[in-house]
């Protein structure tokens, strides 16, 4: 009996004396924890890493259990089958010919009975979210541009022919609606709450094989991808690797919740298969352009009046062999100044400038918007673009190391705080004429079957291009031109693109048959 208890006594005393070390060891390690590693054959870790327990700190894994985000998401995603119509040389008589200024413009003639090919319709197809009940639907601008017929299947097969109701080139956002009641929807999440290895889905209708599901983790944000050539685009993507093909462009991007956290927009691939890289427009900047569009018919689109670089670009490009002397120098001042690693340097105000106004000088790097950090140029356009004309942002900038405020209220590209009319009428602004299309007795008249007559002149434009009243527009930029409206169009797509491009080449001919080329700089 006292040998049992002797026994028993020992096995205590073992278990106290083991528990008391693994605690005394765990208490020691982690107050050491600032300690260099050991190496396995003895050797020290110069990298001074400290000492980690398997089990210090360490969280549960998030539920990878997608149904629920997919059987929420899949509904609200539609097909979009965009149509533009084959154009129609044909006279009253439904005769097919040729106009005779089409010799003198480069589309060719028949030739003396040679009858052209009729055209076909060219289709497209993508993804849409609808973000209504009552059925509007937001998408990217390029699975409907130039589209003549819209027509959007739901996930449960019915069709609707579908309107267009505005679209953002800058940031490839369309919005389009179809008459229907009852929708589901995909709420709107908060892209800026997403974090990078976030698990987030893929939720398109490619091939109108009703809704597909893919999966992935955010492997960015803030991403741009066009190298910095298109300056007038405002690129903030979120960057995932779930896949994303050809026809999912329009389509969700959602988290495990099943909210609406951006509209997958790209791929990055040489083959145009997925190759592993998507992205999306961010919810906090499609939102918003959906929002204007359906309100005021274009974006209301705010700014600093400021240039700006990514504080990590301008090292890049100091590296250069073949810089100019005169860049070289300017960026070696700019770099000169900054003290951070991450944010968006000033280097120069537009001429009206209300970011120079409220006191940010060249030089300053800006590190916040509203206390949302900025990170490079792409994160200060996506906080930039959440805000309309006459707000007022509070945007914290570093100063040769130390932090100052500033409340700026931003502008319009026209230097005021107003609410921007349709991108028709600003075109028309811009090029101070008007136009209406030829009526069936001019066409009959002229010997043509399409064109834009110049009814009025005003300053502007055209009246410096030396276009007189009268003169009939059929050519703009190699496109033809039969109505005011494609014309308008085609000079807003020009002013939104490349700032070192803004040129359209008008051709077209007077009623007395004198045909002219004119040349208009729409920059100047």
């Amino acid at each position: 009996m006292k040998t049992m208890w002797k026994n028993m006594l020992g096995i205590v005393l073992i278990a106290a004396i083991s528990s008391g070390v693994t605690v005394g060891t765990t208490a020691y390690l982690s107050s050491k924890n600032d300690q260099p590693v050991q190496y396995a054959t003895g050797g020290e870790n110069t990298f001074k890493q400290p000492y980690k327990l398997a089990s210090l700190g360490t969280v549960a894994a998030e539920n990878t259990d997608f149904t629920t985000a997919a059987e929420s998401s899949v509904h609200g995603v539609v097909h979009i089958k965009a149509t533009t119509n084959a154009k129609q040389y044909a006279d009253g008589g439904g005769q097919q010919y040729v106009d005779p200024f089409e010799y003198f413009f480069g589309f060719g003639g028949r030739g003396g009975g040679f009858q052209r090919p009729q055209p076909q319709p060219r289709v497209g197809a993508g993804s849409g979210v609808i973000i209504s009940t009552d059925g509007y639907i937001i998408t990217n601008n390029h699975v409907i541009d130039g589209a003549d017929e819209l027509e959007v299947t739901l996930n449960d097969n019915r069709k609707f022919a579908a309107k267009l109701v505005g679209t953002d080139p800058t940031t490839d956002i369309a919005l389009i609606k179809i008459d229907a009641k009852d929708l589901p929807i995909i709420p709107f999440g908060d892209s800026e709450k997403l974090k990078v290895g976030e698990w987030v889905l893929a939720v398109g209708n490619p091939f109108n094989l009703t809704s597909t599901v893919t999966a992935g983790i955010v492997s960015a944000k803030g991403r741009g991808i066009s190298g910095g050539g298109d300056k007038s685009k405002i690129e903030s993507f979120i960057q995932t690797d779930a896949a994303v093909n050809p026809g999912n462009s329009g389509g969700a991007l959602v988290n495990t919740k099943g909210e609406l956290v951006g509209i997958n927009t790209a791929i990055y691939s040489e083959t145009g298969n997925f190759a592993g890289y998507s992205f999306a427009v961010p919810i906090s900047i499609a939102g918003k352009v959906a929002n204007d569009l359906k309100q005021y018919g274009t974006v209301q689109r705010a700014i600093l009046g400021v240039q700006i670089m990514s504080v990590g670009d301008i090292a890049d490009m100091l590296s250069y062999p073949n810089l100019p002397s005169a860049q070289k120098d300017e960026l070696g001042a700019l770099k000169s100044k900054i003290k951070v690693s991450e944010g968006a340097c000033v280097a120069d105000f537009a001429d009206r400038s209300t970011a120079k106004e409220a006191g940010i000088e060249k030089g300053d790097v800006i590190i916040a918007v509203n206390g949302a950090k900025v990170k490079s140029a792409n994160a200060l356009q996506e906080q930039i673009s959440k805000y309309r004309p006459g707000d007022k942002v509070e945007v914290t900038v570093d100063r040769n190391g130390t932090n100052k405020k500033f409340t700026v209220e931003l502008r319009n590209a026209q230097g005021s705080t107003s609410v921007v009319k349709s991108a028709g009428d600003n075109s028309a602004d811009v090029l101070g004429a008007a136009f209406s299309a030829l009526t069936d007795k001019q066409k009959r008249e002229l010997g043509v079957s399409y064109g834009v007559e110049v009814t009025g002149l005003l300053k502007g434009k055209l009246k410096n291009a030396g276009i007189q009243k009268g003169f009939i527009i059929m050519i703009a930029n190699d496109q033809k031109i039969s109505t005011p409206e494609q014309l308008e169009k085609l000079v807003d797509k020009v002013l939104k693109g490349n700032a070192d491009d803004r040129y359209i080449v008008v051709k077209g001919f007077y009623p007395n048959g004198r045909t002219k080329v004119y040349a208009i700089d729409l920059a100047e």
